[in-house]
């Protein structure tokens, strides 16, 4: 248990049964009144974005995420197969909790898990991958790097828009969080 004084920002909480992350706080002292904490809290399992506030000093339960680095295996089914790097465990991870990380995952990828009472909570990948474009249609002369852009399907599946020059067969950088191209591999 710690109080909402205590508060820091990526702490996770434990709150009517769900799980949230504080993404903001601002402790405030009005001239009249007692002090209370403006949170932002983010649920892990929805991704929703809710606005909560604290009184000082009130209690909140913080819960206990374990992260662990742990590298892709395979997909069997619905689930994406891991192995912890340190104990060789393979845990079944699923597809819901891997959500759009599954865009930018290749086999033998590391990537950290948060667990909750070994619960799988959700999946972190490196800021960018990179991945082989398998098709795309073909430049033509004159495209440069500034102007448009096309739809390029990585070797994961995905769908990246990539400037013009790319060609099949090249490697690019993406960017894990928005599915931005970020530059040649």
């Amino acid at each position: 248990m710690a109080t909402t004084n205590d508060l820091k920002n990526g702490m996770t909480l434990n709150l009517d049964g769900q799980l949230w992350t504080v993404q903001e706080f601002q402790h405030v002292k009005p001239g009249k009144g007692g002090a209370f904490v403006r949170t932002k809290l983010k649920n892990i399992l929805s991704g929703k974005v809710v606005d909560k506030t604290f009184n000082a000093g009130t209690k909140v339960d913080v819960a206990s995420v374990d992260k662990r680095e742990m590298q892709y295996l395979y997909r069997e089914g619905e689930d994406f197969v891991f192995m912890d790097t340190e104990t060789y465990d393979q845990p079944h991870i699923p597809a819901g909790t891997v959500g759009g990380a599954a865009d930018y995952l290749l086999p033998e990828q590391n990537a950290v898990i948060a667990f909750n009472d070994d619960t799988p909570l959700y999946v972190e990948l490196p800021a960018a991958v990179v991945l082989q474009v398998t098709e795309t249609e073909p430049g033509l002369q004159g495209d440069r790097s500034t102007g448009g852009t096309k739809p390029a399907t990585v070797e994961t599946g995905a769908v990246i828009n990539v400037p013009l020059f790319i060609t099949t067969g090249e490697k690019i950088k993406v960017d894990t969080r928005s599915g931005d191209y970020l530059g040649r591999g």
